[in-house]
């Protein structure tokens, strides 16, 4: 009885794997800007309902926006420039530009959407507008290169993953967690790097000076001192090691 019990759990858990595998193959679609294969289900008018959704979320998180009208007038002439000059304007997403008021964390992130956001701590760290333009080339890469999105899907397989695992057999759910995990962090520093390239072409086309983002990478350096994470052990790419493919992907698109 306990055998035949084994047996049901390994069919069940074996099932749940196959369901999770070909759900998210099935979504299998080519990103018309990167020319990547993607395995992503939600529309573009998802993203930006979610997007929206998130962002009061995360401006309340990083103290609401910086009262520096100045400074968010520069931001938006920035970013709607990087995004009518290059390929960002033919897509149909919803573009804001948020200058937010933190100025302990260095950072700028985007969700899916269109939402971008710079944080005070960075933004006063920054030497010129052309360094500006680097980080939001960098986060306007991420939103048309459907990342978020991605991560999205990837973390629904590997929760089918685990939780197949878990049911099939004892202990394999920890084991699953522990190599999907290492898969998404993959995943993300790769992320990091297209972002990067894209950010560069798109500076390249609204005629900003691709050099600067390099800037921005020794200033990231500088701020994260000596007690860095390892590269391998983050999603992030060393900004020391980004540096060259930023030089590479300036000469490929110059």
């Amino acid at each position: 009885m306990a055998r035949r019990s084994s047996k049901i759990k390994v069919f069940i858990g074996l099932a749940i794997v196959a369901f999770a595998v070909f759900q998210y193959y099935s979504s299998e679609s080519t990103n018309e800007f990167t020319g990547e294969t993607q395995y992503v289900n939600l529309t573009t008018q998802e993203e930006i309902a979610m997007g929206l959704q998130a962002a009061p979320s995360m401006m309340q998180q990083h103290g609401g926006l910086l009262q520096n009208q100045q400074a968010q007038d520069q931001l938006d002439r920035v970013g709607n420039r990087l995004v009518q000059s290059g390929i960002a304007k033919n897509t149909q997403y919803q573009w804001d530009f948020h200058l937010l008021a933190d100025t302990q964390t260095i950072n700028a992130f985007a969700l899916p959407g269109g939402q971008c956001f710079i944080t005070a701590a960075l933004y006063n760290q920054l030497e010129n507008e052309d360094q500006l333009a680097g980080v939001i080339g960098h986060e306007i890469g991420h939103v048309i290169a459907r990342h978020s999105a991605e991560r999205l899907e990837q973390m629904k397989l590997s929760q089918g993953v685990v939780t197949g695992a878990s049911v099939a057999t004892e202990g394999g759910g920890e084991m699953a967690a522990a190599i999907t995990q290492m898969v998404t962090m993959k995943y993300g520093r790769g992320d990091e790097l297209q972002s990067d390239d894209l950010g560069v072409k798109m500076m390249i086309d609204a005629g900003y000076d691709p050099y600067q983002m390099i800037g921005v990478m020794e200033i990231l350096a500088a701020a994260g001192g000596s007690n860095r994470v390892p590269e391998f052990q983050s999603t992030h790419p060393d900004p020391e090691n980004r540096i060259q493919k930023i030089k590479e992907a300036i000469e490929k698109y110059q």
